[in-house]
């Protein structure tokens, strides 16, 4: 069975769903997205993320078409029409169709498309070995510029940091921001472990908040870690105990070395693999 995307106010087949060389999604990046889990035929944490992308919307003047129940709703048909046992979906608000010029005022109406699929970021044994990352040249986005908090498809600062990763052979890279504070990695959350305590940089860092990470520092705090958001330097990153990124595609995954240099003993740490099986249990419970 072709897989069938959503788009706009229906679902069609793949083959089907296009969109207009003028949108402006395509032309100026000009959008929004939400990257949203599917376990065991469950869309994890739903309300959350369509709570997230309304926000976004907001912020750069972007009126969705659905109200929050019908998006939810495009959401599950989505899911069930591929059906989707454990998977990922691609929520994606484009401006619309508009002309050549950056006015996005002048765009028809904003264009809705929902993808779901199958989803593998990084190879099992990863997470068992650990990832290997480096701290990246290329700085996050000034919160003046891009906020952070806006989840939009103008993805290009954390392409060029990914690409310094691949380059390097590394699996991930570590952002900073414009004071030289750990913001986050290319595509995750960044948390180290120091003396049994976790930390986290936080908002006003430069990074966006993600879903896993407000879940991982529940789950922390649950079990009796004390949780600290706080300013991380890349001196941190070298000394500290144990180093993990979260993520919706992610999950949480151990990190073993960063700029050649090992962190702990080289695997992941015990904390690291409590909060991930921590967090699997979560995410596939009934509570999630």
């Amino acid at each position: 069975m072709a897989a069938k995307i959503w788009m706009q106010d229906k679902l069609v087949d793949a083959d089907q769903a296009k969109i207009s060389v003028f949108d402006h999604g395509l032309l100026y990046g000009d959008g929004i997205f939400e990257g949203i889990r599917v376990y065991g035929s469950r869309i994890f944490e739903l309300d959350a993320h369509i709570e997230r992308l309304y926000k976004s919307a907001k912020v750069i003047r972007l009126d969705i078409p659905l109200d929050k129940a019908e998006l939810a709703d495009a959401i599950e048909q989505t899911v069930k029409a591929n059906n989707i046992a454990d998977g990922y979906i691609r929520l994606i608000v484009t401006r619309g169709v508009g002309d050549l010029g950056l006015d996005p005022f002048l765009c028809e109406k904003a264009q809705v498309i929902i993808i779901a699929d199958e989803i593998q970021l990084y190879p099992e044994e990863l997470y068992e070995k650990g990832l290997t990352v480096i701290s990246s040249t290329t700085i996050r986005s000034h919160p003046l510029s891009i906020p952070p908090q806006v989840k939009s498809l103008n993805y290009l600062n954390s392409i060029l940091a990914k690409i310094e990763a691949i380059d390097s052979g590394a699996g991930e890279a570590i952002m900073f921001n414009h004071e030289g504070y750990v913001a986050e990695a290319s595509a995750d959350n960044v948390f180290i472990v120091k003396d049994g305590e976790l930390y986290t940089p936080p908002g006003y860092a430069g990074l966006l908040e993600g879903i896993t990470r407000a879940i991982v520092m529940r789950l922390a705090i649950q079990t009796g870690i004390k949780v600290i958001e706080r300013n991380i330097t890349r001196a941190d990153l070298y000394t500290c105990d144990e180093l993990f990124l979260t993520g919706t595609g992610a999950e949480v995954i151990g990190v073993v070395e960063i700029d050649n240099r090992k962190i702990g003993d080289g695997k992941p740490g015990e904390m690291t693999k409590m909060l991930r099986k921590k967090f699997f249990e979560y995410a596939r419970s009934s509570n999630a």
